[in-house]
């Protein structure tokens, strides 16, 4: 009897399903999670992730309650469904951790993002530096007869365009501090 020929990513009305249920699409999700303010917390959050292989986008901590001594960590990561459910449910489960919050996941929220973006240039480039930082409401924070240091907030993807204009006009040098968000509503 010659074997049965089906083909790989049948479809769902075969019996021979042979298409992986798991979602292969790669998602950001913004997590909030809530700490004891500790020696070692971040080393154990962190190592959770590299120990994994998974990658974190960006990366924030600030105490959030002194009396209480608690600090909040803020990451930016991305996977598949399947590994942000993971990354969740290992952070939930470690000592210090009180609590997980899948900002991206729970509705909406607000994020931002601060950086220091000095432009080293001269001439009519200064000048029109200093145009394109008033059109995106970047403050200029220190200036020399060669340089300009601004200071801009908003989210990554308006630093991004704001550096990508800058780049044509002088030698851009960038300092960024990571996204702090937090829900939105009650």
């Amino acid at each position: 009897m010659p074997p049965l020929k089906i083909k790989k990513g049948s479809t769902s009305h075969s019996a021979y399903d042979l298409r992986s249920h798991l979602s292969d699409v790669i998602e950001s999700h913004t997590l909030a999670i809530l700490v004891e303010n500790e020696p070692g917390v971040l080393a154990r959050v962190i190592g959770l992730f590299s120990g994994r292989g998974y990658n974190i986008d960006s990366l924030t901590v600030a105490e959030v309650d002194h009396t209480g001594h608690r600090s909040r960590i803020t990451i930016v990561t991305s996977g598949t469904p399947q590994v942000i459910q993971q990354i969740k449910a290992q952070l939930e489960r470690m000592v210090p951790v009180h609590e997980v919050s899948d900002l991206s996941a729970e509705g909406a929220f607000v994020s931002r993002e601060l950086s220091l973006i000095k432009v080293i240039s001269k001439g009519e480039a200064r000048v029109e530096a200093l145009r394109i930082a008033e059109i995106f409401r970047a403050n200029v924070v220190d200036s020399t007869l060669e340089s300009f240091v601004f200071e801009i907030t908003g989210t990554p993807d308006k630093i991004d365009a704001f550096c990508e204009l800058m780049r044509p006009l002088g030698d851009v040098r960038l300092a960024r501090t990571g996204v702090a968000a937090i829900a939105r509503g009650t």
